[in-house]
């Protein structure tokens, strides 16, 4: 319900039915005034998304000490006093993301690559003298050309790795090694090599900016990520669970938004507790981030016992398991978005 004020009309302003009350019996819309404050707009989009009218809040409080509870009243089909679970997935998870792009910024210089622990940006402005004395540190007190130098450096990046290349200078040189039979690579790893072949020119003496772009289309896919997650560890619940016949594939996927829900939340109380804990010098940031990890593994086990109602031993067992699974997944999901992410790079 909005909290506009209501019409002293009796006409439905969509279908013209006569109303008796607040609410048109014939189409359902509300009888209320029709100017809006830019207030009354925003409230209603809070209210359509969490039901702040305490739906959300009272839900909330329920989640987290009542563990499972709310997936069993789902299940139990008791679901019209609480806030819809895929709606309250959707807010938590765009708080949460929010939050963390807005904490976690990627700098280039994190990334850039190093020489004796000088980036390359800062060994380009040395002056002759302070280059030479660099590089003679390198070469065995000899010291080096700039040509060199850059021929050396060349030789560092290209043990670096197939995004620079492999130990091949270039494409050409790489596509000899294959039509000669020295390299037998497949279609995958030959494209990878390419498109890495294809970065190495690109970004060429920038490598803070190649893995700084990667990483950040990596961390803006990580919540594709999770929810691609979602539905594989409910997959995986009904089998462990494969005994209990009357809870549906819905059932487990419902205590699996849950589940995110609270990690999503524990995560937004760390990442603040971590920012005060920079911000007044806190000792005891570590010990903080250890309880909350504890508190959270104590809350799945707990969340568990009392959704699915086996006894503690089976419990301990299939919880292990579940975290296993969840960490296997996301590894794979992670291994995959990562190798998307370096395609679009």
């Amino acid at each position: 319900m909005s909290h506009l004020k209501e019409r002293s009309d009796k006409d439905c302003l969509n279908c013209n039915a006569r109303v008796y009350g607040r609410y048109c019996h014939v189409c359902g819309q509300e009888n209320t005034e029709t100017e809006e404050t830019a207030w009354h707009l925003i409230t209603h989009f809070f209210n359509d998304i969490t039901h702040f009218d305490g739906k959300f809040f009272s839900s909330l409080k329920l989640l987290f000490f009542k563990p499972g509870f709310l997936s069993n009243e789902y299940r139990m089909g008791r679901r019209a006093s609480y806030l819809n679970p895929v709606r309250m997935y959707i807010f938590t998870s765009f708080v949460f993301f929010l939050v963390f792009f807005s904490q976690f910024q990627v700098d280039e210089k994190q990334f850039e690559f190093k020489v004796g622990k000088q980036t390359m940006s800062a060994i380009n402005k040395m002056d002759s003298t302070d280059f030479i004395e660099f590089t003679k540190a390198l070469n065995n007190d000899k010291p080096m050309t700039r040509e060199v130098f850059r021929e050396y450096v060349d030789s560092l990046r290209s043990n670096g790795g197939i995004v620079l290349g492999g130990t091949y200078k270039s494409r050409a040189v790489y596509d000899s090694a294959i039509e000669t039979g020295k390299v037998k690579d497949g279609w995958f790893r030959k494209n990878l090599a390419y498109k890495g072949f294809e970065l190495n020119e690109k970004y060429k003496n920038s490598d803070g900016k190649l893995f700084a772009n990667l990483f950040s289309i990596l961390m803006h896919n990580f919540p594709t990520l999770l929810f691609v997650s979602l539905p594989l560890f409910a997959w995986f619940l009904k089998l462990i669970y494969y005994g209990k016949k009357d809870y549906l594939f819905v059932s487990h996927g419902i205590y699996a938004i849950h589940l995110y829900i609270v990690y999503f939340i524990v995560l937004l109380a760390i990442i603040f507790l971590s920012f005060l804990s920079d911000k007044f010098h806190w000792s005891f940031k570590e010990i903080l981030m250890f309880v909350f990890f504890m508190l959270l593994l104590m809350y799945e086990y707990k969340a568990m016992r009392n959704f699915y109602m086996q006894g503690r031993l089976k419990t301990i067992m299939k919880f292990v398991l579940a975290i296993i699974f969840r960490l296997a997944i996301i590894f794979i999901l992670f291994i995959f978005f990562l190798i998307f992410s370096f395609l679009k790079v």
